[in-house]
């Protein structure tokens, strides 16, 4: 799967406040990952279960800056939770969006794409036992999906925290929404972030997430380049 606008700017929207020990499940080539570990994470295991991603995520993260602190995983993410000592104070996910839809040719891309081989109770069974009793969940999805993930989600005592609605354009009506879940429920924060404010220019909201992430605005002057 290419990189996307939306899966990095749900990266670079994480609640990472520094040092925490990060999961990404479904990690793929490593994205998300890699942005928890340049935002600070202390740790980040990313879990894949196709092995030739997997193996693209681990040369990814040993030719990263922050190689030590970066550990991919090939796996399943069920048989991990169920074996699994360690426990994670951020747990990340881009899970498969599309249920009973038309699938591509593509074994890998297919698997990608479409929730068979992670349906959402095992994503969630999974999150319960690897969180932190303190921990934050965070995950995106298409908006569609968003409540009954939720009573699922619920279920297994998860909390919705913060749900950000992600449009392209202001005229656009926002196709999926970021996540944040907690085993303490609070106050369900909801709004929406429009990426572009004109054509081919990210608005302030979108551009105060991936500013520090995009060559694109490192050229700019008086901007600091982060990396």
């Amino acid at each position: 799967m290419k990189v996307c606008t939306d899966a990095t700017l749900f990266g670079a929207m994480a609640p990472v406040a520094g040092g925490e020990r990060a999961l990404d499940i479904g990690t793929g080539t490593g994205l998300l990952a890699l942005i928890l570990a340049q935002s600070g994470a202390a740790s980040v295991t990313g879990v894949e279960l196709d092995p030739a991603a997997a193996e693209e995520a681990d040369f990814n993260f040993r030719q990263s800056p922050w190689g030590e602190r970066l550990t991919a995983l090939r796996a399943d993410v069920r048989e991990y939770a169920a074996k699994a000592k360690e426990r994670f104070d951020l747990v990340v996910c881009n899970p498969p969006f599309f249920q009973n839809h038309s699938k591509p040719p593509d074994a890998a891309r297919q698997q990608a794409r479409h929730d068979d081989s992670l349906p959402r109770q095992a994503l969630l069974s999974a999150v319960d036992r690897l969180l932190t009793p303190g921990g934050l969940f965070h995950l995106l999805l298409p908006t569609h999906a968003v409540d009954s993930f939720l009573d699922l989600a619920a279920g297994r005592g998860l909390c919705l925290q913060c749900r950000t609605d992600i449009r392209g354009y202001r005229r656009n009506r926002p196709k999926v929404a970021a996540l944040v879940l907690a085993r303490q429920p609070g106050l369900a924060v909801q709004r929406t972030l429009t990426i572009y404010g004109e054509e081919g220019c990210y608005s302030p909201a979108s551009e105060y997430y991936l500013s520090r992430l995009l060559l694109r605005f490192a050229s700019q002057p008086g901007r600091e380049n982060h990396g």
